[in-house]
């Protein structure tokens, strides 16, 4: 039985060794996120205020909380297999779970709010009232007697991930405090704390601190965090790791709840290699390893799941299967059955392979990217680009000397103004490309196109011969090129319409539809009532603003660029009939035939009631091409000089679907 891979269940049909990845399955990585707050009187306490609109009116405590919140309201909708958990540490209550007695030993003075969890719409509602009120009815928020321990928060962390998420790919804990010497004299709970944050280290789990400093005062690291917060040897040269740590203020008319939200933010979603530990051979013998990264890849309203709601308010999730069955027969085609094939020649011969054979048709070699050359920069035309390049970093966590040899190569193509030439392929089964190696340069130079990324080397995919059209005929049309005068008058507009330091921000502008359908589904998961309108669109053009600057020019360009195309129509359609006339020669003249009568000449022209009844019986069709052009010209739609007859229909109709 043939099998055709253009068929819809092509994808279905491949086996998983098979398959080649695509961009989005390196996102799969699921992540487990426990958000552990300090609780203690400072961190209770509210700024003073100097009366000025900027001044923090939230502790603490409430701008963590308020984060937390923000934090969980978005992974409940864009990752909603991710785990996320709060946990007060310092309190002067303990609960863990469902523990106590002697149980509750190992984790005193921890109070876990929300349990690590995928979260909740009541996890999220209650997380959110505690923020937004401040009310702490159960005295939860109270801070314990004596001195904390920071071992018993990073022992109960450590149970809450290998018991809640053994298996995810990231398991982070953030810690918020504003305590830079929790055990200051204490050396035995120092050296507790410190094996507990070598076991999470051990078992893959990352410790991200966010430190407050307060009333000018530094947080000091070096005191007790800087044993806590383990870092690899190589994390300054590879940023797949952690970003240093940036002590937030308060009470310096800075928010605080800004800052937090915005640093929390900055790492809440773990940075994923595209392809990790790729080796780059430079020459015979001489390799370094890479990771690769996609910097830009658009998202989309995705549907998570279809759900059948068997007439109740009860929801069932709709579990797909896939079978396969003869035509005619309607029998079950087992899969040792199939055999794939693709068509071949005109006659739709198709050619038939076996699993092993295809499989090794389809492979080249394993992951590589191997430099084969070097070209001058010139070379590289902006038409080149057929797909979305990848940005590469060196990584020495499986060649050590990476980072010497690949800053070496990104200088030294930067300096000479060169780049490389290289095979590349991405993953196993992925199709080879031929990439130019681009640097980039520092974000500080002003000549930087990517002020958001560290220099490094850009993988830049090259069309092949088969990606090329044939551009022949189209290069033998006359090119119409505006006048001088034209120019200069839009050169006007676009220069009082730059935008600000004539940059692109992409940080400031959200997708608002996709930012629209968060909100909404957002609104439903936790049984609130959806806005009625939709909040300010930022990618609409301010029209008055544009208006007041340009306007003037506008009218000006339109009326100046009205002219010179029924110019150019003019001497189009002159030239045209010369040339029809000048292909007739030779050949008999045929008899011309009486210019059509136009109807609407005794009528004053045809009226929109009438085409659009002659839309609807379809007597329209039945019109000559010259009554057609006719029409046209009396509508003013524009030049119909060598349109056909369905063109013309075209032009009327949407005249028609215009005016309605």
């Amino acid at each position: 039985m043939a099998y055709d891979p253009e068929e819809n269940d092509r994808r279905a049909e491949e086996d998983d060794g098979e398959e080649e990845l695509g961009e989005n399955d390196y996102k799969a990585q699921k992540d487990a996120v426990i958000f552990a707050i300090d609780i203690s009187e400072s961190m209770l306490e509210k700024p003073p205020g100097t009366g000025s609109k900027k001044d923090d009116t939230d502790s603490i405590v409430t701008a963590a909380l308020k984060t937390a919140s923000q934090l969980m309201q978005q992974r409940i909708i864009a990752q909603p297999k991710d785990m996320m958990g709060v946990l007060f540490f310092g309190t002067e209550k303990t609960k863990i779970g469902d523990l106590d007695g002697n149980k509750l030993e190992p984790y005193m003075n921890c109070y876990l709010y929300t349990d690590l969890d995928v979260p909740s719409a009541e996890a999220v509602r209650a997380l959110k009232d505690m923020a937004e009120t401040g009310k702490d009815p159960n005295g939860i928020l109270k801070p314990a007697k004596g001195q904390l321990s920071v071992a018993h928060m990073l022992n109960c962390a450590n149970q809450l991930l290998m018991t809640n998420a053994p298996n995810f790919g990231s398991r982070r804990l953030f810690i918020v405090t504003d305590n830079d010497n929790p055990h200051a004299g204490d050396k035995q709970e120092r050296k507790s704390a410190t094996i507990r944050a070598k076991d999470l280290f051990d078992l893959g789990v990352t410790v991200e601190l966010f430190p407050v400093s307060r009333n000018g005062q530094s947080f000091d690291l070096d005191k007790f965090y800087t044993d806590i917060i383990y870092r690899d040897p190589y994390a300054a040269t590879d940023p797949d790791n952690p970003d240093e740590i940036k002590t937030l203020k308060t009470g310096d008319g800075i928010s605080l709840l800004n800052s937090l939200i915005s640093s929390i933010n900055a790492k809440q979603t773990p940075k994923r290699a595209y392809f990790s530990k790729m080796p780059l051979h430079l020459a015979p013998g001489l390799s370094i390893s890479v990771n690769g990264y996609l910097v830009l890849h658009k998202q989309a309203v995705q549907r998570s799941c279809y759900l059948w709601m068997n007439g109740t308010n009860e929801k069932q999730i709709v579990q797909g299967q896939v079978v396969k069955t003869e035509d005619g027969s309607m029998r079950t085609v087992e899969k040792g059955e199939l055999k794939k094939a693709y068509k071949f020649g005109s006659g739709g011969d198709y050619v038939y392979f076996k699993p092993e054979e295809l499989e090794s048709i389809r492979h080249f070699e394993g992951k590589c990217l191997r430099i084969i050359g070097f070209k001058p920069r010139s070379m590289l035309h902006p038409w080149a680009a057929v797909k979305k390049s990848a940005f590469i970093f060196p990584t020495e966590a499986d060649v050590v000397g990476s980072t010497r040899v690949f800053s070496a190569l990104w200088r030294k193509l930067l300096d000479s103004k060169k780049m490389a030439i290289a095979w590349y392929i991405a993953r196993k089964n992925a199709v080879p490309q031929i990439v130019a190696i681009l640097p980039s340069r520092n974000p500080s130079d002003e000549d930087s196109g990517t002020q958001s990324l560290p220099a490094g080397l850009w993988l830049y995919p090259l069309p092949f011969m088969d990606d090329m059209r044939d551009l022949t005929q189209l290069k033998t049309q006359p090119v119409v090129r505006a006048s001088n005068d034209l120019v200069d008058k839009m050169r006007i507009i676009v220069e009082n319409l730059q935008m600000p330091k004539g940059v692109y921000d992409h940080s400031k502008i959200p997708n608002p539809s996709l930012q629209w359908h968060y909100k909404v589904l957002q609104d439903i998961a936790l049984d609130e009532i959806p806005e009625s309108d939709k909040k300010t669109d930022l990618t609409v053009p301010k029209y008055k603003q544009i208006n007041k600057r340009v306007g003037q020019y506008q009218v000006e360009v339109k009326e100046m660029l009205k002219s010179e195309a029924t110019a150019v129509q003019r001497q189009l359609a002159v030239k045209r009939e010369a040339e029809e006339e000048a292909d007739e020669d030779g050949r008999p003249r045929k008899r011309s035939k009486a210019a059509p009568k136009k109807a609407t000449a005794s009528s004053g022209g045809t009226t929109l009631a009438e085409l659009k009844a002659a839309i609807d019986d379809d007597s329209l069709r039945k019109k000559t091409v010259a009554e057609l052009k006719a029409i046209c010209a009396e509508k003013d739609l524009g030049s119909t000089t060598g349109k056909k007859k369905a063109d013309l229909l075209e032009l009327v109709e949407e005249w028609v679907e215009g005016q309605a």
